[in-house]
This record gives C-alpha cells, structure tokens and sequence, in this order.
C-alpha cells in the first residue's frame, strides 16, 4: 500500500524533509541521484577585445582578472586549431615555436617564443597575431601587427593560387593562411572601429563578408551590424537583418535586439505610457512589443544591463547564447545604441516583463524559441569572472507555503528536543510565556467587570 501510494502521489512534505536533510546525517538512505545538465555549446565571442590593450591593462589598474582559466583555454583550443598547420611537420622552424607558445598558458613565455619565431622566420604570419593580441600595449600598434600578419597571409595565398599544388602539406598551410587572412583582417576592422574609423571599419567588413560567405560560422555579420548602429545607418541594419535573421540560420542576442530596436525606434519618441492604458497599443507599437518579447525571450539576461540594473563588466571571449554572458558581450557594445534612440529604453522598461507571463514554464515550453536551457547557470560561472554576479533564469523560488511549514516544523522539533534536554528550564519558560500571554485577557475581565453590572456579570461567569 504505501509503495502504491508514493507511486501514485509522491513522498509527503515530511517524508520530503527527511529524505533531503536528515536521511544524510544518519547514513540510512541512499539519495538517487540527479541527473546530469546537458551540455551546453559555447561559442567565439565574435566582439572580443584585445588582451594585450585592454583585458591586461583591466587586471592591472583593478587587480582583477576579467578573464577565467576555462574561459582562455578555450581561447587557446580555437588559436592551435586555426594557426597551427593540421598536417605535421608542414611547417618551419617559425612555426614550430609557435605551436609551442599556442600551448603555452604563460603569457611572458608566448610573447618570447612569438619573438623568436619572427627572428627565425620573419614571414611567420601567426607570431604577428599573437604578438597584437598580447604584445601591444595600444590599439594602434595592435593594428599594426594584425595588418603585417594580413600581408605576409595574402602573398602566402597568391603564391598557392598561382602555383597550385596538390601535396598535403601543402595545402594545410593554404589553409591555415587563409584562416589567418580571415582573422587578420577582421581584427584590423576592429582596431578601425575602436579608433573611429566607421567608414573604413565597414567597407572592409563588408567585403569579407562577400569574399568568405562560408565563414558566417565566425558571426563576422555582427560586426558590421554593430558598425552600422553606430554610424546610425539603420536602412542597411535592417538590410542585414533580413538576410540572417532567417528561421534556418541561428539566433543570437545581437540578431534579436537589433531587430526589436528598429521596431522599436519609430515610435518610442512619441510613446506615453499613460495614453497608451487609456487608448490601446497602436498597429506600430504593438509590433514593436512583440519584437520585444521575443527579444527577451531569447536572453532575458539582456534589459538589466540595458536598464543600467546592473554593472556592466567587459565581456569574455567566449560566451554562451541565451546566457548571462551573451547578454554582457551584447551589452557591453550596444547599450550606447539604445541610448542613441530617444524613449526606447523607457519602451524597454515598460514591456520587458510581460514577455515573462507569456512563458510560465520556460524550462518546458517556449513560445518563439526551445524551452529555455537549464545548465546555462553553471556555463556562465565558468565563463564569467567571479567579481560578477551571475544573472539567473528563471530563479528557482520555493512556494511561500512549504517555507512555512518547514519552518514550523523545524521550530516545533527545537521545542521538543529543550524540553527533552532541560525539562525544568523548559517548563519555567512556559509558565512566564503562558503568564505573559494571559495578562491582556486578565486586563480586559477587570475591565468588563468595572464596567458591566454585578447581575450581569455573574450571569456571564456562571455560563
């Protein structure tokens, strides 16, 4: 009978308690274990910043590293598969030291071992990369680097082009200089549109957007999308999202956001939320509402940093999508673009909520998007610094009723446990409880009899 019942209805809230607090203590019950999280796929961050001039500069004025060991491994795991040769022995003594500093986790011994790879072979396109990302103290010597590894690249790759070769080795290195012809140029993009330099930043983007349309893995259109925001170009940002923001293609913080703020855009100026109870959402805004909840729907990590609710730190090299990661990477550049757009952060913070009620159990059904992922906690304190608290969704809140209960049961069970131990103690406690409890009542008789008749109130007494 009661293994049928705990089929059919589960333990009770005391079986529940002891099962989980006490059953550990006494050794009695082996508790089943939980199932493992799955796995969650973190990705490149495509907007990460430079180590040597701004992540390394960050730890030496606070003292606090930005980046985690997991987080640079990761790093280090994407630079070996994308500048190292994948055919052993095709390449020189250049790049033999640079497999080694690839490997290396001490960033002195990688900047020494990139030092020597270019004195040993001063076309070594790779010592150049990781000498601007480590190496350089300013973005424009960085610049510098990444433009001399893009050079060596393309003479590497014009020479293979115009004399083919069918030997594997190689073809490896063709293939490594054009992984390095990718990245370089990408970066220089970068340092240009760190120093102001919009136009140049977006030409050079665009292009290698249309010269490597395979390497939409890489997310290059996000920055030619953050580009374009800040050169306030928002015809050819919605262009753009209407060639990737397709339903084959994946989602991503940048995607969703950007199309919820050109929604957005033409009718936050004239927005009042007080007219809007009164008359209803118009055609416009109630299109711009629902790009907005399924912007948050896809992060709702994402308007607490917008909303200046909380701290924005620099965001990791990794990040995870529909994470609190993802949502510090995007904030960290487009915060600026919402605040450009006057009302839109007041749209934001009116309707970013109700996307919650929309969505009761995310864990199990989405709306617009799979049901939320639950490991996504656990993902992101490894990618994230641990000065940063960690956004969590949806927070696990236990029902004020079996808070209650515990806790009467707890104190009910200390009650007994001193009365047990201190009988006399415990005894006098509750007479000086019950006397205390009672004079009130006493009071309030004294006071009915001063005021009531002596008939009366012996008629009271004696019912």
């Amino acid at each position: 009978w009661y293994q049928r019942r705990v089929r059919e209805h589960g333990n009770s809230l005391i079986e529940q308690l002891a099962l989980t607090y006490v059953a550990p203590f006494i050794g009695g019950i082996d508790l089943p274990e939980k199932p493992a999280q799955s796995e969650c796929k973190v990705w490149r961050n495509p907007m990460n910043l430079i180590r040597g001039c701004e992540y390394f500069k960050f730890m030496q004025v606070t003292g606090n590293s930005p980046l985690t060991h997991y987080d640079m491994n990761l790093t280090a795991q994407d630079q070996q598969m994308f500048f190292c040769p994948d055919v052993a022995g095709a390449g020189d003594k250049g790049d033999e030291l640079m497999a080694l500093a690839w490997r290396s986790v001490d960033t002195e011994k990688r900047i020494q071992l990139a030092l020597q790879a270019v004195n040993a072979n001063s076309n070594c396109a790779s010592a150049h990369i990781l000498l601007a990302e480590e190496c350089a103290s300013t973005v424009p010597e960085a610049d510098k680097y990444f433009r001399q590894a893009l050079k060596i690249a393309d003479n590497n790759i014009r020479k293979f082009v115009s004399v083919p070769s069918h030997d594997v080795k190689a073809n490896s290195l063709h293939r490594r200089d054009i992984n390095i012809c990718v990245y370089a140029r990408r970066r220089v993009a970068m340092c240009l549109r760190k120093m102001g330099k919009l136009k140049e930043c977006i030409k050079i983007t665009r292009e290698l957007i249309k010269e490597f349309p395979l390497m939409s893995v890489l997310h290059i259109h996000e920055n030619l999308i953050e580009a374009l925001l800040a050169q306030k170009a928002y015809n050819d940002v919605q262009a753009l999202l209407t060639r990737y923001d397709d339903l084959t293609l994946p989602k991503s913080a940048v995607i969703c956001y950007s199309a919820a703020l050109l929604k957005i855009r033409p009718v936050c100026e004239k927005f009042f939320a007080d007219v809007t109870v009164k008359k209803g959402l118009t055609t416009h805004q109630f299109d711009a509402v629902e790009a907005l909840q399924r912007a948050v729907e896809f992060n709702p990590h994402v308007p607490q940093y917008l909303l200046e609710e909380k701290p924005i730190i620099l965001p990791p090299e990794h990040l995870l999508k529909r994470g609190d990661s993802e949502a510090v990477a995007y904030s960290f550049y487009h915060a600026a673009h919402w605040k450009e757009v006057p009302g839109s952060i007041k749209f934001l913070e009116c309707f970013w909520k109700d996307t919650f009620k929309l969505i009761p159990f995310p864990l199990e059904k989405g709306k617009l998007f799979h049901p939320y992922t639950s490991g996504t906690e656990e993902t992101d304190r490894e990618l994230l610094p641990l000065f940063h608290d960690v956004s969590v969704y949806p927070k696990k809140e236990l029902p004020f009723f079996l808070v209650f209960t515990a806790g009467l049961c707890l104190f009910t069970l200390s009650l007994a446990l001193l009365t047990h131990f201190y009988p006399i103690f415990m005894g006098e406690l509750a007479r000086i409880a019950l006397e205390y409890f009672a004079t009130p009542f006493a009071m309030i008789a004294e006071h009915l009899q001063a005021l009531l008749p002596q008939q009366v109130w012996n008629l009271l007494t004696r019912a």
